[in-house]
């Protein structure tokens, strides 16, 4: 079916003197007006408002702090993470990308050292009321080799992408001579559940086809090194 376009001349004798509410549709600079230009003179405002939302922080569900355990303030006479040091608490996508782009990953840390990210109010500590009844899942990778995961770990956890989110505490990665360690620590490790769910999810995350254990905390200050996974993927 074809629609015949009226003639100019009739559409515009036609209206007469009708007011026309864009004046410059048949004016003569509608010819000089490209395909998808915009008409007005609100441009200025409009590109202002656009960039305003632009930059508008993209926030988090839960702030979180990354936290610093030097390893040349550490001594044998020394308690337990009381060199363990709160560096910075986040909570926007900007700001973690303004933090994680200007520290060292962890292949550039020193032997010892201890970098943890933990929501807010958390410490990453057994004693710590709401990791006290928890425990951690752990990760293990040749010396140098953990930045990828470690970033993969944090970005599932800020980004809330796994299924029992509200279990988990945070994360840490260990420096050592030999090897670095990333550790999950959750809130309730005798839901078994949930803990299985999280492994499953990091696993498949990290894209990590070796096997890793889930020990808790109870377990560890009782038993340290000699601790036994309760649970295995």
């Amino acid at each position: 079916m074809v629609v015949e376009e009226l003639p100019r001349s009739a559409t515009t004798e036609d209206q007469g003197s009708t007011h026309n509410p864009n004046p410059r549709a048949h004016g003569d600079d509608e010819e000089d007006l490209e395909e998808g230009e915009i008409v007005g003179d609100d441009d200025s405002a409009s590109l202002k408002q656009s960039a305003a939302i632009t930059h508008q922080p993209h926030p988090l569900e839960h702030s979180w702090t990354f936290w610093f355990d030097n390893p040349s303030a550490k001594s044998k006479q020394a308690a337990w993470g009381s060199s363990m040091r709160p560096i910075y608490t986040f909570s926007n996508v900007e700001e973690f990308w303004s933090i994680y782009n200007n520290i060292h990953h962890p292949s550039k840390l020193a032997v010892g050292a201890d970098f943890h990210c933990f929501k807010y109010k958390i410490e990453p500590k057994w004693e710590d009321p709401v990791c006290a009844n928890g425990g951690k899942w752990t990760v293990t990778f040749a010396k140098g080799k953990s930045d990828t995961c470690w970033l993969y770990t944090l970005l599932a956890m800020i980004g809330e992408q796994f299924d029992h989110g509200d279990e988990i505490c945070g994360a840490v990665v260990n420096v050592r001579t030999r090897q670095e360690k990333i550790a999950l620590w959750t809130k309730n490790a005798s839901n078994e559940a949930a803990q299985l769910s999280i492994g499953k999810q990091w696993k498949e995350f990290l894209d990590y086809s070796d096997s890793i254990g889930f020990i808790f905390h109870e377990d560890a200050k009782k038993l340290d090194r000699a601790a036994k996974n309760r649970y295995t993927i």
